[in-house]
């Protein structure tokens, strides 16, 4: 993929994990356990100050630290994240062990790095009925600042269907459509010792050639450089969670989309049907 990145670890207890931004932004979300994370900006290459340095050697000032509480899995709560700047050496670091994925962008300016509370994390409910999921803003284009990057989690009950109506963003129609990549990462609840599954669907726009149709499971990523996509199906009994990583290359950032016409009509069906009442998933943990 050309503008998005996405990197998902899992720490054995005490594993340390070394990343470089390069030249990409990034953010660091757990899906399960909690973690450390340091990260140093590296001085400008360009800029006189700059001075080579060998291997083992960090430059720049000492490395801002920031602690996530993260959280025990991805239906049980919206968590706390970090944004890592380009050009920036980070260090991520897990005490009991986790899981975490790291969403990125290739971008051109370098913003400083901070700390996402969950608290602070909007929380939709969108669609109804057997088209009812909930949406967790952590990182869209109206809530994070970011230079290009725009992620979204998106939980589905088990049944349901997400990602509806097809809707595309592969085309630059000011105001009415953006020119966005997608990667979907998922994963898919168990029933008992049954594992989950669903099954994703892109077809093609006028802007590409993306056809796809595939079964996923926990760890499967589906990536969309353009085309129609959607529906994201949970199957019966599985509740289903992705993780949207969008980028590309207008200047604007901004989330803006096209419904497929065959398929657009469905939203107006929605006028009176109820939000699914196993929605909304657990906000946030009892720590207690």
């Amino acid at each position: 993929m050309e503008w998005t990145r996405l990197l998902v670890l899992d720490l054995a207890p005490g594993e340390v994990y070394a990343h470089a931004s390069g030249e990409s932004e990034w953010i660091v979300l757990p899906l399960s356990g909690a973690c450390e994370v340091r990260c140093r900006t590296l001085p400008d290459p360009a800029s006189p100050a700059f001075e080579a340095r060998g291997p083992g050697q960090s430059p720049g000032d000492e490395p801002e630290v920031f602690q996530l509480r993260g959280r025990s899995g991805v239906f049980s709560g919206v968590t706390d994240f970090v944004y890592l700047p380009r050009d920036a050496d980070a260090e991520i670091r897990s005490a009991a062990g986790g899981h975490f994925a790291l969403a990125g962008a290739r971008c051109g300016t370098r913003l400083p790095a901070r700390y996402g509370p969950a608290a602070e994390v909007p929380v939709e409910l969108r669609g109804a009925g057997q088209c009812s999921r909930q949406v967790n803003n952590f990182a869209a284009a109206d809530t994070f600042p970011a230079d290009r990057l725009i992620a979204v989690e998106v939980l589905t009950p088990g049944g349901n269907w997400s990602s509806y109506p097809p809707h595309k963003h592969d085309e630059h129609h000011p105001g009415e459509e953006s020119r966005l990549e997608e990667i979907y990462y998922f994963e898919i609840a168990p029933h008992g010792d049954t594992p989950g599954l669903g099954y994703q669907r892109v077809t093609p726009s006028p802007a590409g050639k993306t056809d796809i149709l595939t079964e996923v499971r926990t760890g499967d990523a589906v990536l969309i450089p353009d085309g129609w996509h959607g529906p994201s199906m949970a199957a019966p009994g599985h509740d289903m969670y992705y993780l949207n990583v969008m980028a590309g290359p207008d200047r604007t950032r901004e989330w803006l989309i096209r419904d497929h016409p065959d398929h657009g009509w469905i939203r107006g069906s929605w006028d009176g049907q109820a939000v699914d009442p196993r929605l909304p998933f657990s906000r946030t943990e009892d720590h207690r």
